[in-house]
């Protein structure tokens, strides 16, 4: 085979990888859907410390709260209408923490509130919410120093994120999940490999 035919079907074969990268990247683009910050409310929950027992405490007030915010909104579509809602819903929250304290006869500090929060990039299934102030309800229970939790109120994403796992953020997601990258990094030096080793012989041979 020629050599000039050689460089042409690695040329070829050249072109159709970086068409198959480019594809491949507006496909993720496109699975994954971003939601801005003036279209959520969110919730999120600081614990005393990462003991056991103000883990635990954290996980039941997560959930008592998710259930009964999400009474409150499933049924409204407009988001001022949910945030008004939950604004005014804030003394039966406080009242929701002060039981499960009770429950787990826990005496600890607690403090509710509704305000703009920050938040990391948090990924949800296929929907993104970048980092940012989100409007959400922040409790903070105790010294507020041990792992936090969060979830989306409005749309109710907090059931579907408990059923799934917690909030993934993005950064995590890259690194729980290399095969695919990996492959695509040995196809790609294979190809590098293949193309290297193709044009070695082409110019040892010219010199022979």
């Amino acid at each position: 085979m020629k050599p000039n035919v050689i460089i042409y079907l690695l040329f070829s074969l050249f072109v159709l990888l970086i068409s198959w990268e480019s594809e491949n990247a507006v496909a993720v683009a496109s699975f994954h859907q971003e939601v801005s910050q003036e279209e959520a409310i969110r919730l999120r929950i600081l614990a005393n410390s990462d003991s056991i027992k103000d883990q635990a405490l954290k996980r039941d007030i997560r959930d008592s709260v998710n259930e009964a915010i999400t009474d409150m909104v499933i049924d409204i579509n407009d988001l001022n209408e949910a945030k008004a809602t939950i604004e005014d819903n804030l003394a039966m929250i406080e009242g929701i923490v002060e039981q499960e304290l009770i429950n787990m006869g826990i005496n600890q500090s607690y403090e509710v509130s509704f305000s703009e929060v920050q938040f990391p990039t948090k990924l949800y299934g296929n929907i993104v919410y970048p980092a940012g102030l989100y409007d959400a309800v922040l409790i903070t229970l105790g010294e507020g120093k041990g792992e936090n939790w969060w979830c989306v109120l409005f749309p109710p994403l907090c059931f579907l994120d408990m059923a799934n796992g917690e909030a993934t953020d993005t950064s995590t997601v890259e690194a729980e999940e290399p095969n695919e990258t990996e492959e695509e990094v040995e196809v790609a030096f294979f190809v590098v490999e293949m193309f290297s080793s193709i044009i070695d012989r082409i110019f040892s041979s010219e010199k022979a």
